[in-house]
């Protein structure tokens, strides 16, 4: 399945997002993580000093050869310099799994506490007035658009705060979305503009409590997210720590907060996968972003890299292997 971690900047959504992955990795189950933030905190919420997190490979500084690896021999698309990050899988394209193996894992996703992860890579100096950090994470949306999960496998996404993540379609790449939401009006109020905007996309909201001190904490929340409410985290001595650099072993996590992670991986594994609106979407999404900016960008119709007779799924991904 693939997941995302959504939410007001300073709920808690990366640290829920660390949290969430570290106890898939010691299930174990094939994972893969994903720092899609601006800010680039996931690696020090799986343990990484701020040192080690500076040193690790950027999806944004290779997106060249990210292209040029998934453009396969697919022969709708002319180069991989007319790619962008909506173009979608078709015949001849190199298909990615969770697991890989493959030469963009091999060169940019590295073990962080236990986790394979990749990082987008900080908005840099140089890239001050003249680009949109939603350019680096279009890796990321290449790459789900790329990507097949298996059952009992999992993608984690630490996705960049508020409404900014419907900049592009990549909203639409997961199967389980977690909004992370504390008990404030300010926090609620991007609950409700972020479903707004994702339930005209048939993309289903689980609200996931943070902070929660008592049964008033909950009940608030109820009051403004209703049955969106999946689960809370109460007040963590774990959490706690963690923030202060100290990261236990996940075991050592309070019980009823260990729970809570179970019901997101529930929850995560009954989710419908539909393989045919995942295609159509990013059909969709690929043509307004043509038609907006990225054929006059390119050169070319990009409508004419769409692939009308493939779906993305186990079924392609066998016969590419073959």
């Amino acid at each position: 399945m693939k997941i995302s971690f959504v939410g007001k900047g300073g709920s808690g959504k990366t640290t829920l997002a660390g949290l969430f992955a570290r106890h898939l990795a010691a299930l174990p189950a094939p994972l893969l993580a994903i720092d899609a933030d601006i800010n680039q905190h996931l690696a020090v919420a799986l343990g990484a000093s701020d040192e080690e997190a500076v040193m690790l490979p950027a999806l944004g500084d290779h997106l060249a050869d990210i292209k040029e690896h998934l453009r396969g021999d697919n022969p709708r698309i002319s180069s991989a310099a007319t790619m962008v990050k909506t173009t979608p899988p078709g015949g001849g394209s190199r298909l990615l799994t969770v697991a890989g193996p493959n030469p963009v894992y091999d060169a940019l996703v590295r073990e962080v506490g236990g986790v394979r992860l990749a990082v987008t890579g900080p908005f840099a100096t140089a890239d001050l007035g003249v680009a949109c950090y939603h350019s680096k994470v279009g890796a990321v949306e290449l790459m789900l658009n790329h990507l097949v999960d298996g059952p009992g496998e999992y993608v984690v996404v630490d996705m960049t705060a508020g409404a900014d993540s419907f900049a592009s379609g990549l909203f639409t790449r997961f199967d389980a979305t977690f909004l992370v939401c504390e008990p404030t009006v300010r926090s609620v109020g991007v609950y409700r503009q972020y479903v707004g905007h994702a339930r005209d996309f048939g993309v289903r909201v689980h609200v996931v409590g943070n902070k929660v001190d008592d049964e008033s904490d909950v009940a608030f929340l109820r009051e403004h997210v209703g049955d969106d409410l999946l689960t809370w985290i109460g007040r963590s001595a774990y959490v706690k720590a963690a923030e202060r650099g100290e990261v236990r072993p996940v075991d050592a996590l309070e019980p009823a907060n260990r729970r809570a992670l179970e019901v997101l991986r529930e929850t995560a594994d009954t989710a419908p996968k539909d393989w045919a609106t995942y295609t159509r979407q990013a059909v969709e999404f690929h043509l307004r972003n043509a038609n907006a900016w990225a054929n006059d960008k390119v050169g070319e119709d990009l409508a004419r890299q769409v692939d009308p007779a493939f779906v993305l799924g186990p079924d392609p991904l066998v016969r590419a292997a073959r």
